[in-house]
């Protein structure tokens, strides 16, 4: 009787250890999927937020070549009725802006980068004074210098990607070859194409 008994118990302990396993398995594999599950959203989430690189002007200007535009240093900003803008440059074009050109006569560098940043203003509702802020973005305004590739432009190519803010989505402007682009920067030919100088701070 009392093997009997030791036997039993030795099953029991033995089924104990067996389910204690599996629990831990189950366990395991559920961490491992809820990893995989987190890092596929992770993914797809950055690939979203790419998506905006994977876009090219009419003109053959693509998105991708400006990666990083939005952490650049500030060249100059500008207002118009319409539209608040900040300038900002790579840092090619900045150790060049630094360097003196264009006031020295000499052209930036090919490689240089520049992007006009683009929101639709309003009035600010917290400030205790009229000033002007940005509302939601519009556009970024980009041109790069490749004497190759826009011989006939200065070296200049030029292209408008849009944004809108309701679907959080950027689109090349299909118009941008038409755009104000090297038509209206010709009126500063003298300072290689670039209107705003790198403003003191």
């Amino acid at each position: 009787m009392s093997e009997l008994v030791t036997k039993s118990a030795v099953q029991e302990q033995q089924h104990k250890r067996e389910t204690r396993t599996a629990v831990k398995r189950i366990a395991g594999f559920t961490t491992v999927a809820t990893a995989v599950a987190v890092l596929a959203v992770l993914c797809a989430v950055a690939v979203y937020a790419q998506d905006k690189y994977s876009l090219k002007s009419p003109s053959g200007i693509a998105f991708s070549d400006f990666r990083g535009y939005e952490d650049w240093s500030v060249v100059s900003s500008a207002r118009t009725d319409e539209v608040l803008k900040v300038i900002v440059a790579n840092p090619a074009m900045i150790t060049a802006y630094k360097a003196g050109v264009p006031g020295n006569g000499q052209p930036f560098p090919d490689g240089s980068m520049i992007v006009k940043l683009q929101w639709k203003p309003k009035k600010s509702t917290e400030a205790q004074f009229a000033v002007d802020v940005p509302d939601f973005f519009k556009q970024a305004f980009v041109m790069e210098k490749d004497s190759k590739r826009f011989p006939k432009t200065g070296g200049w190519g030029y292209a408008v990607f849009n944004y809108e803010a309701t679907s959080d989505t950027f689109s090349a402007d299909p118009k941008s070859l038409s755009d104000c682009g090297n038509a209206c920067h010709t009126a500063v030919k003298a300072k290689d194409y670039i209107f705003h100088p790198y403003q003191k701070r």
